[in-house]
């Protein structure tokens, strides 16, 4: 049995979480509404006593992997739709520095040209210092992808810890070429 999937997923005061026929989990809160088809037919959910629970009925390899990963979706629905997710990024470069222009984040981060990243739908960006981002929004998703774009426009490198971080990220950082003895 899957030590995740077996899991209820605990549903709090003003959430819904409601499963229509079509297999769509539809998880409704104060900070708006997520939804998640669930494509396993061999995987039964139940929404009772303010608690959801996923059940298989197959025990193959397919059936397996998906019972955990839906129980972990729907968790996380659930968290989204009540406190959100957040990611903070740091920029760190001579020079380099980032603003919002409207809801679109401009950064100037070393190449000849700003670079542009226009956020998805469901996420805000914001720049608390030249120097900071935070993403936010309701499904974990998409506020890590949207985090993982603005991070890959430009990654850190090891040696003067240039770039775009994480702010729980650690880089590694190498030494430099020395000078003949």
């Amino acid at each position: 049995m899957s030590r995740i999937g077996k899991l209820p997923v605990t549903v709090p005061a003003g959430v819904s979480v409601v499963l229509s026929d079509d297999r769509v989990v539809t998880v409704k809160g104060p900070l708006g509404q997520l939804e998640q088809k669930i494509d396993s037919k061999n995987i039964n959910i139940e929404v009772k006593d303010g608690k959801v629970t996923l059940e298989r009925t197959t025990e193959t390899h397919d059936t397996k992997s998906k019972h955990g990963l839906y129980r972990a979706l729907i968790a996380n629905m659930v968290t989204g739709v009540t406190k959100g997710f957040s990611r903070k990024l740091i920029v760190n470069g001579v020079g380099f520095k980032c603003n919002m222009a409207g809801a679109k984040l401009v950064m100037n981060i070393g190449f000849s040209h700003p670079v542009e990243i226009e956020p998805q739908k469901g996420v805000t960006i914001a720049c608390n210092t030249p120097t900071e981002i935070e993403v936010k929004g309701i499904s974990k998703e998409a506020v890590g992808q949207c985090a993982a774009v603005i991070r890959a426009s430009r990654p850190v490198e090891p040696y003067h810890a240039y770039g775009i971080r994480y702010s729980d990220e650690v880089v590694m950082r190498k030494e430099g070429k020395t000078a003949g003895k």
